[in-house]
């Protein structure tokens, strides 16, 4: 390979494309166009969003301070996330990141991993905040968010804290993009029972992508059967939960019950 990038314009050696490969370092237009014609990429289409993704790196410089404070095993999900078309996210427990606020999530850090220091938990949140910015992008997005009824019962932070995330929730279902279902305990067993998950929308031709915390790492779900069964999970859960109005009462329910 690296025989006919040399071929080519531009300075390559084996370093240089194994930083490149382990996204280590940033690349060229130039050098992408060699690097889609060795690795024989001849869809338009993917080739075309390759090249934005590379033309979008400068701009995104707060991907790479985002990525130095999370985990390693989560860089493949920041990666999508950037990318995202569409998600889907279940969540039995806590408010997914893209929608928590700061209070929140330092709550949620901090009681998570109580050792942290002070200062790794204000970057850990800081990189969680740098995240949402995809939620208002010019065109953002789209999230649809089933929140099991106990992640609204549970005080994270204590009563202020938790009424302020709420109120978040409620304002964000005001933006077209985003939509939010409550999923009642009074539903019983479920699909739910099965725990928390997401499904990535990339875009085309991308397949979707689920994604689930397995205990330790997380879980990255590319067969096309798996897929479709969580597709499939998350079609029942959006039956067996609150409309989108039902949702927003139940969640402005729940500030008032903590004023």
């Amino acid at each position: 390979m690296i025989e006919k990038l040399r071929q080519g314009p531009g300075t390559w050696s084996r370093p240089k494309l194994s930083r490149i490969e382990n996204r280590e370092q940033g690349v060229k237009r130039r050098e992408l166009d060699q690097l889609l014609d060795v690795y024989g990429v001849g869809d338009p289409a993917l080739a075309n969003w390759l090249r934005q993704l590379a033309g979008d790196s400068r701009r995104r410089g707060w991907l790479a301070d985002v990525r130095k404070h999370l985990p390693p095993e989560f860089h493949q999900f920041l990666d999508w996330e950037t990318a995202l078309v569409a998600c889907r996210q279940f969540e039995t427990l806590l408010v997914p990141g893209l929608l928590q606020t700061t209070e929140y999530a330092r709550a949620l850090i901090t009681g998570l991993d109580p050792g942290l220091s002070a200062d790794e938990v204000e970057r850990r949140v800081m990189a969680r905040m740098a995240r949402q910015q995809i939620l208002s992008q010019p065109i953002p997005p789209t999230l649809h968010v089933i929140l099991g009824e106990g992640a609204l019962e549970r005080p994270v932070g204590g009563e202020r804290v938790m009424r302020k995330q709420l109120r978040h929730l409620v304002e964000a279902t005001e933006n077209p993009n985003i939509a939010i279902q409550v999923l009642p305990k009074t539903v019983g067993a479920s699909p739910a029972l099965e725990g928390p998950f997401s499904i990535l929308t990339l875009p085309d031709p991308i397949p979707d992508i689920g994604y689930a915390e397995g205990p330790g790492r997380p879980d990255y779900i590319e067969s096309r059967d798996e897929v479709r069964a969580y597709t499939l999970r998350f079609g029942a859960l959006t039956e067996q939960a609150l409309t989108q109005d039902e949702s927003v009462r139940r969640l402005a329910d729940s500030v008032r019950e903590l004023e």
